[in-house]
C-alpha cells in the first residue's frame, strides 16, 4: 500500500527587477554609505558590488595560500518588482542555496546587516550599536567575580564582543572568529579571565527547543606574539584558560 504524499509547493521565486544605471548606482550608493557608518562592516573589510542586477555583500579575507585579498559573499540583495522600490536581502546556505533575511529597502537592509546579532552575517550587532551611539569610542566597563559586565555610565550589561572590544581590547575581526560558530547561531559567554587581563575564555552554546547546547570553546589571548588571537580549543582541554594555553603551546599554537 503506497500512502499520497503531498509536498509543499515550493515558494517561487519574486522577480527581479530591472535597473536603469542611475537607480543602480543610487542604491549602491547607499549600501557603500551604510558600510562606511559601520564600525563592524569597516573593521571586517565588507564591501557592496553591484553585479548582473543584483547587488553583493562580500567580505575582504586574507587569502594565505596565495598572499592577496579574496572576497566572499556573505549576502545579496534582488531589486524587486512589487513591493516597488524594495530589495530582497538573502543569505547563503551550503551548496548555492539561498534563503530570505528580509525585504525593505537599501539602506534598512543594509543597517540589519550591520546590526546583526543572530550570527547570519558576523554576529557582532550588540557592539556595532554601542560603537556607533558612542562615537566610535572604546566606553568605560566594569568587571563583577562572576564575569559579568555593564557599562559604567549606564550600568547596562554587555555583550560578550562588547565586553572583549570595550574592557579588553581585543581587535574587532578577532572578536569575529570563529565565523563558522556565529553562522551556526551560537552565543558566546565569558567564564574566566586571567589576573593580568590578557586571557579569556569563551564558551559558545545554541539555544534549541530542548533548552541550551554548549558548543565549542574559545580562548581570546594575546600570550602567543604579543597580539590578539582567537584560538578554538579541543572540548577535553578546555577547562579553563591554564589547561587551554597548555594545551595550545604543546601544539605550538596551533588550535582546534
Amino acid at each position: 500500500m503506497r500512502w499520497n504524499r503531498r509536498w509543499p509547493e515550493r515558494k517561487p521565486r519574486p522577480k527581479a527587477r530591472p535597473l536603469s544605471k542611475v537607480q543602480r548606482d543610487v542604491i549602491l550608493s547607499k549600501l557603500l554609505n551604510g558600510i562606511e557608518s559601520s564600525p563592524v562592516l569597516t573593521a571586517l573589510n565588507i564591501r557592496a558590488r553591484a553585479l548582473r542586477g543584483r547587488f553583493y555583500i562580500e567580505q575582504l579575507c586574507q587569502d594565505n595560500s596565495r598572499d592577496e585579498l579574496e572576497a566572499v559573499i556573505i549576502g545579496r540583495l534582488t531589486p524587486l518588482v512589487t513591493p516597488k522600490g524594495r530589495l530582497l536581502l538573502e543569505a547563503e546556505k551550503s551548496n548555492g542555496n539561498w534563503y530570505e533575511v528580509k525585504t525593505g529597502f537599501a539602506k534598512s537592509l543594509i543597517d540589519h546587516v550591520a546590526n546583526d546579532t543572530k550570527g547570519t552575517f558576523h554576529g557582532l550587532g550588540t557592539l556595532n550599536k554601542s560603537l556607533a551611539s558612542g562615537g566610535n569610542q572604546r566606553l568605560p566597563i566594569k568587571i563583577d567575580k562572576e564575569f559579568n559586565f555593564t557599562y559604567e555610565s549606564t550600568g547596562e550589561t554587555c555583550s560578550a564582543q562588547e565586553a572583549l572590544y570595550h574592557f579588553f581590547g581585543v581587535p574587532i575581526p578577532v572578536i569575529a572568529e570563529p565565523s563558522g560558530w556565529y553562522m551556526y547561531h551560537r552565543t558566546p559567554w565569558i567564564t574566566e579571565v586571567s589576573d593580568d587581563l590578557r586571557s579569556v575564555l569563551v564558551r559558545f552554546a545554541s539555544n534549541t527547543i530542548y533548552g541550551t547546547i554548549f558548543r565549542g570553546t574559545c580562548l581570546y589571548t594575546n600570550m602567543h606574539d604579543n597580539k590578539w588571537g582567537a584560538y578554538p580549543i579541543r572540548p577535553n582541554q578546555s577547562e579553563n584558560i591554564r589547561s587551554s594555553i597548555s594545551w595550545l603551546e604543546k601544539r605550538k599554537w596551533n588550535s582546534w
